[in-house]
């Protein structure tokens, strides 16, 4: 069989090659006027929606940093709030506390004073009760003294006359 003379797969005709060009040359010119267009278009339109979507999701990334740190903020501030609120409460309990014991001081003395003022009129007047009754005692034993010495009208008239004397000399 002669190899020469059988068309060569390998190489195309050259009729074959100008119809596959010319189908290749509609094909193109179809896909440059309606295809790259559209594709190119969608390409655009998805390009733009990614970076819409990265804007978007940067935004949120700086308003939940925002949000974080003004947590934060507010956590600080109430912390601070509860420490001053703290301290003053303590400062409070403390005002009263000394406010309280200033009262039992001044009403213990008080107590103390008006105990120690019934205590000398209790005392004064026991004093004067004692008093009174040594001097009715005394009046009572002179008395009955005094009756039995001077049983006679001359012993009495010899005892005022010594009574007398007494009482001259110590004025002098």
């Amino acid at each position: 069989m002669d190899l020469q003379n059988l068309p060569s797969i390998l190489t195309p005709d050259w009729g074959l090659l100008f119809w596959m060009l010319l189908a290749f040359l509609v094909i193109f010119f179809f896909l440059a006027k309606y295809g790259f267009p559209a594709i190119t278009k969608m390409v655009e339109e998805r390009k733009a929606y990614i970076d819409d979507s990265l804007r978007k999701a940067h935004e949120a990334n700086e308003k939940l940093a925002n949000i974080q740190q003004e947590g934060e903020t507010l956590l600080k501030e109430a912390r601070e709030r509860q420490a001053q609120i703290l301290s003053e409460a303590a400062s409070t309990r403390d005002a009263i506390v000394e406010q309280a014991q200033v009262k039992a001081r001044e009403e213990g003395a008080r107590i103390i004073s008006e105990a120690k003022a019934q205590i000398e009129a209790e005392k004064q007047s026991a004093i004067s009760d004692i008093r009174k009754q040594v001097a009715e005692l005394s009046v009572t034993v002179a008395e009955k003294i005094l009756r039995e010495r001077l049983s006679g009208d001359a012993d009495q008239m010899k005892y005022v006359d010594k009574l007398l004397d007494e009482l001259s000399s110590n004025s002098k």
